[in-house]
């Protein structure tokens, strides 16, 4: 459909797709540090006021991830950064009820356009996934470029022409979005709905919607 399939020494470009990419967790509360003479879990505030360097265990997840960085940087730059691939319906919570194929276009069409923070990708079953993906622009994860250069061989695609060109207007206008609370403008009883509507405790709340 939107993939292509470049040869393992073909040099890394934006759009490229990985399977089995480390993502590491880490706690700033509970830090797992080694020292020579024990492990122990500390905060990493007090370290961070120190100036320290520790060794730390921390988890690592292997998971798919798109490369985000330009094409003009993925030659020269010391890392790399991908952004997150994950199931679509943990990325567009609309979908998560989403059965019928008309339903469907109207999720990748029309809340594509709505919706900044992902970027749709149709069935991939090269990565090993049975079901549609998409790509979570706030979850990025930083490579060596030398080591995601050994790790080709992982790469099990690429972005067509037409969808690469679309991933990358889409991510470049994720990072320049103006970022604002979208509720500001409605009354006590507009926000009311709004905040029923999300099923949350929506903040701040501003003076005009709470009688001040």
């Amino acid at each position: 459909m939107i993939y292509v399939f470049p040869s393992e020494e073909k040099p890394i470009r934006q759009g490229d797709i990985f399977a089995d990419i480390p993502r590491a967790s880490v706690a700033l509360s509970e830090l797992p540090m080694v020292t020579e003479e024990d492990a122990r879990i500390v905060s990493w505030a007090p370290i961070a006021n120190e100036g320290k360097t520790i060794k730390a265990i921390l988890p690592v997840t292997p998971v798919n991830a798109i490369v985000a960085t330009q094409d003009c940087d993925t030659k020269t730059s010391v890392e790399i950064t991908l952004c997150e691939i994950q199931p679509f319906v943990q990325v567009e919570g609309k979908a998560k009820e989403t059965k019928s194929p008309k339903k469907w276009q109207s999720i990748i069409t029309q809340h594509a356009r709505i919706n900044e923070k992902w970027f749709y990708l149709s069935f991939f079953k090269e990565t090993g996934t049975t079901e549609k993906m998409g790509v979570d622009f706030r979850r990025t994860i930083r490579v060596t470029r030398e080591d995601l250069e050994e790790f080709r061989n992982h790469r099990k695609g690429a972005l067509n022409s037409i969808a690469q060109q679309h991933f990358r207007e889409r991510i470049a206008q994720f990072f320049r979005r103006y970022a604002y609370n979208e509720w500001y403008s409605l009354d006590a009883e507009e926000f009311k709905a709004y905040e029923k509507d999300r099923r949350c405790v929506v903040e701040p709340k501003y003076p005009w919607q709470i009688g001040e």
